[in-house]
């Protein structure tokens, strides 16, 4: 996948996040930077913040699919702790800034610092990143049986 914007970054790790946690599209949309250690290879699942099923909460360790999943994981961690200066509060896969454009239309304008209100733009990437390259299409949940 390409990853030369912040929104193509966002949408490569996001892929990459839900093969290497198998975490489920609604608990990804409400995790935040301070419920991922990428140095220990886990993700807290603190129901009191993340949408969880059944708001259970749980620490998962990271799947072992390879160093270049989880490259693409720290890297995009690392890009909103040193480079963007975002705090452990920050969504971990922000929404998409949404501003009027040159021709006076609402356009992509980057990373919103807030959340995704619902899964639905996580499901819209993976359609989008399936598409792109002639595969059918695989929900994230799927990604969970792998």
């Amino acid at each position: 996948m390409p990853g030369t914007t912040d929104i193509e970054r966002r949408d490569r790790a996001l892929i990459a996040f839900t093969i290497l946690t198998g975490a489920r599209d609604g608990a990804i949309a409400s995790f935040k930077l301070k419920h991922i250690d990428v140095d220990e290879g886990r993700i807290d699942k603190d129901a009191r913040h993340v949408q969880t099923k059944f708001s259970k909460s749980f620490v998962t360790a990271f799947f072992p699919v390879g160093d270049d999943i989880r490259a693409v994981v720290v890297d995009w961690v690392n890009y909103l702790q040193r480079d963007k200066l975002w705090g452990l509060d920050d969504p971990l896969f922000p929404a998409t800034k949404v501003a009027v454009g040159a021709g006076l239309r609402f356009e992509a304008a980057g990373l919103d610092r807030k959340h995704w209100s619902n899964a639905g733009s996580i499901r819209a990437i993976f359609k989008d990143a399936f598409a792109s390259v002639g595969l059918p299409y695989f929900n994230p949940h799927s990604f969970r049986k792998t």
